[in-house]
């Protein structure tokens, strides 16, 4: 199965693409805002950032600065790898209007479009702490298959699984 981004409402719609050749052109009709595009088959044209190749390069890159969550979705999605910066990281689902700095790409709809949010500070020592805390959400904000209350704000360490609707992700620190 492969999935396409609405342009206009920017939620996924999924094809087989097994049915059709490279070159051809599909007509697609967005279920959720009616918005009628077309798209080519051919060779993907997704970022270098999120080709399976360059992932691990990315991720180096990314523990020099603050660290950064690897995204692990359902079935149909893809892995995501995004930085994160000092202060807080509001986490959620990306949506057109909706201004938040660690966006997720997903279809997850029980993904709040601020779920989340994951503040990086330093200690008087320098070392960095990172606290995870609820945006507040209407499905929570849980942390190893525990559910954190409406005021938690729990520190969190490297390798911590967090799930927000049926969305999942682990933080990788800062060295």
């Amino acid at each position: 199965m492969k999935r396409v981004l609405c342009p206009k409402c920017e939620n996924y719609l999924y094809f087989n693409e097994t049915k059709y050749s490279e070159g051809q052109s599909l007509v697609f009709e967005c279920e959720h805002c009616g918005k009628q595009f077309s798209i080519r088959l051919g060779k993907s044209k997704i970022k270098a950032i999120r080709k399976e190749e360059n992932l691990e390069a990315a991720e180096e890159a990314l523990k020099e600065e603050f660290g950064y969550i690897t995204i692990i979705e359902n079935v149909f999605g893809y892995k995501q790898v995004l930085p994160l910066q000092e202060g807080d990281n509001v986490i959620g689902r990306r949506c057109i209007g909706t201004v938040i700095n660690t966006p997720i790409e997903s279809g997850d709809m029980s993904m709040d479009r601020r779920h989340c949010i994951i503040n990086i500070k330093r200690n008087k020592q320098g070392k960095l702490i990172y606290t995870l805390r609820d945006a507040p959400s209407l499905t929570g904000t849980f942390l190893m298959n525990e559910i954190l209350g409406d005021r938690d704000q729990i520190r969190i360490e490297d390798g911590a699984i967090v799930t927000i609707g049926a969305t999942t992700f682990i933080l990788h620190t800062a060295e």
